[in-house]
């Protein structure tokens, strides 16, 4: 038995013993998408967080991922392997530039991408994902003003689709930035039967050069549905990971090699093994954040 045999063999026992499950996001590293009980993006995780008959939660995702677990699961013990997988388009908005942002918008409803903290999305009036972005905004009446936070290139998808005027703030997602339009040139040349997916994350340039602008479930889906066999991939790049296990028939390139997120991949096998033994580290949200966070997640359920 090999050192990951065994360290998978002692996570299992121990996962039966506390009665846990393992969550895993489409970005996590191979070994941690594979011994996971559920692999998607934040909040289909966060919804089985809910759902789940289990005590314990081991959410392998960035903090606002299980911040959200902790939301929609009060009752559980969420914790994280490694408390440093933060998230740099969640830290770009403080809750002192938040105050300042409301004082000069009163009376506008404040729509927050679900890659936010806690923080914000109890500031918040509605919150969305990727792939919801769009109804959520086509809910808000009309003749209201809304400002869209924290990520400016989502937003800007949205403006494009809905053609509502958004308020954007200046937030974004580095590890999509880094995909650029010359990326999808060199892979349409190097792969020229192959369809192009982006995520909304991505700058306007490159989602202009998509054949199909979709959240990571929405890629995974289409790619397993789509009848072409080849596919360059517009987002961090260990969706690979997955979409190659799902339909091993099928070729997929990265759009860019760069599109790496660092904090994504700081948890493995053996930090989920240390997790699970000394239950670490545990995320609470304080009771009145959680419950004005959870009002902002319930309103975009109505809608979606």
């Amino acid at each position: 038995m090999n050192q990951n045999e065994k360290l998978r063999d002692d996570i299992l026992n121990l996962k039966k013993q506390r009665n846990a499950i393992i969550l895993a996001h489409n970005y996590q590293i191979g070994e941690v998408q594979d011994i996971a009980d559920f692999v998607g993006d934040s909040l289909d995780l966060s919804q089985k967080s809910a759902r789940t008959n289990a005590d314990v939660i081991v959410f392998c995702g960035v903090h606002f991922m299980a911040e959200t677990a902790a939301i929609l699961a009060p009752e559980k013990t969420v914790l994280m392997p490694d408390l440093n997988a933060g998230c740099a388009m969640a830290n770009m908005i403080t809750p002192r530039e938040f105050s300042e942002l409301k004082k000069k918008h009163p009376d506008a409803v404040y729509v927050c991408y679900i890659n936010c903290t806690a923080q914000t999305k109890a500031e918040c009036d509605y919150c969305c994902t990727s792939a919801n972005s769009i109804k959520v905004v086509q809910a808000v009446p009309k003749e209201k003003k809304i400002v869209f936070i924290p990520d400016k290139y989502l937003g800007s998808w949205v403006i494009s689709q809905t053609k509502r005027e958004l308020i954007l703030w200046d937030g974004y997602c580095p590890t999509h930035r880094r995909i650029l339009p010359e990326d999808i040139l060199k892979k349409k040349a190097a792969y020229p039967k192959a369809e192009v997916l982006v995520h909304p994350e991505c700058t306007p340039e490159v989602i202009a050069m998509a054949d199909k602008v979709l959240s990571t479930s929405g890629i995974c889906r289409y790619a397993k549905e789509s009848n072409s066999e080849e596919f360059i991939i517009g987002t961090e790049v260990g969706i690979l990971h997955r979409l190659k296990k799902e339909n091993p028939e099928k070729k997929f390139y990265p759009a860019s090699e760069l599109s790496d997120c660092s904090n994504m991949k700081l948890n493995n096998l053996e930090k989920i093994l240390w997790s699970l033994e000394d239950m670490v580290y545990p995320i609470t949200v304080p009771e009145d954040i959680a419950k004005r966070a959870k009002k902002s997640i319930d309103r975009m359920l109505e809608i979606t």
